[in-house]
């Protein structure tokens, strides 16, 4: 007999097959006591663990808070960084910053931020009735989380019940004292800056906060006043233009007559400098030209001394020899040579005797 397919309107619906398996695998897991006995335990385990230890991060402090006993309340002492026991249900663990925390005064988009404290920008009125606004960043510590407790409850109620209505109090009533004309002025405002500072550090380390730095960022005026400040600082700035001008002539006429006055001076080194040369030239053409007389003295010395000693030597012993040796170096090479014979001048190179009376040769 074959068997026909089951019906859709017979098969289980699908919710109640996965609770039915889900209670299947209960079962199986409770029928093991190997198996459930272990993690129950480290279940219940990481649950007591959980309710009965708390972890305090680095830059933190820890109050403990117990509520039942005669002991009850916050407890002074300070848990620092770790893990600490507490009992479940009847403490808990109040975490405070120790670091160092900012609150911006600033309606600015740009100023806000999810890890520092951004409230209203603080406005005040000078002393002469414009309105000022001010952006302006408190830096601080929590000294003494035990006194910020007791002050201003847990969490951090502490900037809403101590530092912002401290610090907007102090800088308007400090600020408020200049009028638009000091406050726009750089040193005025820093003082008072200052002693805001002073005033908000005094009163909030009575609460264990220590204030760091109060700073000024930014201030704008109202429009009336502001139109008033711009058109004084134009007219300041136009008179301070033209001083400046002024000066500017002046010094350009100053370093005009200095290049002249250097020029000439560079004019007067090239002329002494071209003196010095031609002088130097001279010098030395007059020392060549000495040089040169003194030469040519010695050369024509020289040349009369040799004469001198060729005619002494010529008028010496030997000398009729030497008359005859130049007349024949003279002669040599003279194949026909035409003479008068006869007369008062007449040479006959057959009569030596004669010839050598002739040239008076002895």
């Amino acid at each position: 007999m074959t068997s026909s397919p089951i019906s859709p309107s017979l098969d289980p619906n699908p919710v109640e097959r996965f609770f039915r398996g889900l209670w299947n695998l209960v079962k199986w897991f409770f029928g093991r006591k190997w198996l459930w006995i272990p993690t129950v335990s480290l279940i219940v385990l990481w649950i007591a663990m959980g309710n009965c230890f708390v972890y305090v991060p680095p830059g933190s402090s820890g109050l403990k808070q117990k509520f039942y006993g005669d002991d009850a309340g916050i407890k002074p002492e300070a848990y620092a960084t770790g893990l600490h026991f507490i009992f479940p249900f009847t403490e808990r663990m109040h975490l405070y910053p120790t670091d160092l925390q900012t609150v911006n005064f600033s309606d600015s988009a740009s100023e806000s931020s999810q890890e520092y404290r951004t409230a209203p920008s603080i406005r005040l009125q000078t002393s002469d009735g414009y309105q000022v606004q001010l952006d302006v960043s408190v830096l601080y510590r929590i000294q003494d989380p035990y006194k910020v407790f007791t002050e201003s409850g847990p969490g951090r109620s502490f900037e809403d019940r101590l530092v912002i209505p401290h610090a907007d109090r102090i800088l308007r009533k400090t600020l408020g004292e200049l009028n638009a004309e000091q406050f726009y002025q750089g040193p005025r405002r820093i003082e008072k800056a200052k002693n805001a500072n002073d005033q908000l550090a005094t009163q909030l380390s009575a609460y264990g906060i220590q204030v760091d730095a109060v700073l000024v960022r930014s201030f704008v005026y109202d429009g009336k006043y502001q139109e008033i400040i711009e058109s004084r600082k134009i007219k300041d700035q136009t008179v301070f233009l033209r001083q400046a001008e002024a000066k500017a002539a002046i010094e350009e006429r100053k370093r005009d007559t200095m290049v002249a006055e250097g020029r000439a001076n560079v004019q007067v080194e090239i002329s002494r400098g071209a003196a010095e040369v031609q002088k130097l030239k001279a010098d030395a053409d007059l020392y060549r030209r000495k040089r040169d007389a003194e030469g040519k003295l010695l050369v024509d010395l020289a040349e009369a001394k040799g004469t001198q000693l060729e005619n002494e030597a010529l008028e010496g012993a030997g000398s009729e020899n030497m008359v005859g040796l130049k007349m024949a170096e003279a002669l040599q090479g003279v194949r026909v040579l035409v003479l008068p014979s006869d007369g008062q001048y007449g040479v006959n190179p057959l009569d030596l005797g004669g010839m050598l009376r002739k040239f008076e040769v002895q």
